[in-house]
């Protein structure tokens, strides 16, 4: 697919790509004959053009990328990575009773560690809404005036912008969800509508949002790009997503007692996404690293 439009810069795109409907790289030509390529992902995000590759990142950058308060994005990676480690704990803590007995942690004490997690994942999720609805315009399209800051943004046909609204709407459903499951004396109707319904529809739209952020990244319904850093962040979460999705479906509760496998494989996949959602949110912080500190790696 090509396009031909030029701006009053001289840049023009001669090229672009994605999944239909969406547009996820284009290559831009100068008029003086420069060439520039436009990544959806390192666009939405402001980061550099590049690839990196996972062992450069984990080889060079992890330690440089440890403390960059001025990047928007350390600071995504790094609020989703404490959401992710308390959803973590909390599992933990749900598959070892004895160990939150000795903690003198309660159960409702352990659904309170699940809320407090899923305050770091909807903040992570706004900034990246927030992130993706003021990415500036591209390289052939005349620069907006400057004006406020766009709050949510509308842009549905932008794969990006769409994978965050989707998650951010994904987060607040389980904010609801983990608070409601701190309420007592639940009947199982009740927890099934205030409890597993917000936690069944907020994992389906993760689970959306995971996989449009996966194309996003390799362009294709479905890519196979283990020397990318971003393929790998995306991939990580999307095994995140369905993690949580399965953990969904089986917390269904139901009239009669269910088997006690059923509860124990649900929060096991609750854990497992935890640890994806992490990971992901960890391999974010070396991907933030500019040009400049990798050229001098």
């Amino acid at each position: 697919m090509t396009e031909r439009r030029q701006n009053s810069q001289g840049w023009e795109c001669v090229k672009s790509e994605g999944p239909p409907p969406f547009v996820t790289h284009r290559l831009f030509r100068h008029a003086d004959g420069s060439i520039r390529e436009w990544l959806s992902r390192k666009h939405r995000k402001g980061l550099m053009a590049r690839e990196l590759g996972l062992t450069e990142a984990v080889g060079k950058l992890l330690i440089r990328c440890l403390w960059m308060p001025r990047e928007l994005n350390w600071w995504i990676g790094s609020v989703f990575a404490l959401g992710a480690s308390l959803f973590a704990i909390a599992s933990i803590l749900s598959l070892a009773p004895d160990l939150a007995a000795a903690l003198s942690l309660a159960p409702s004490q352990v659904n309170a560690i699940y809320f407090a997690g899923s305050i770091p994942f909807t903040t992570a999720a706004y900034l990246q809404l927030f992130q993706a609805a003021n990415s500036g315009a591209l390289p052939d399209e005349d620069r907006e005036p400057p004006g406020r800051l766009k709050v949510f943004g509308w842009k549905p046909d932008n794969v990006g912008w769409l994978s965050c609204a989707l998650q951010f709407a994904g987060t607040i459903l389980f904010n609801f969800n983990t608070f409601d499951a701190m309420l007592p004396s639940l009947s199982w109707f009740d927890t099934d509508l205030v409890v597993w319904i917000p936690n069944f529809v907020g994992s389906i739209l993760f689970l959306a949002s995971g996989y449009l952020a996966f194309i996003e990244t390799g362009h294709q319904y479905w890519a196979w790009r283990p020397g990318n850093l971003s393929w790998w962040i995306v991939l990580i979460n999307l095994l995140g997503c369905l993690g949580f999705m399965i953990s969904a479906l089986l917390a269904l509760t139901l009239p009669e007692p269910t088997a006690p496998w059923r509860d124990t494989l649900s929060v096991t996949f609750t854990l497992q996404g935890a640890i994806c959602f992490f990971l992901g949110a960890v391999l974010m912080l070396p991907e933030t690293v500019r040009e400049e500190a990798v050229s001098q790696g």
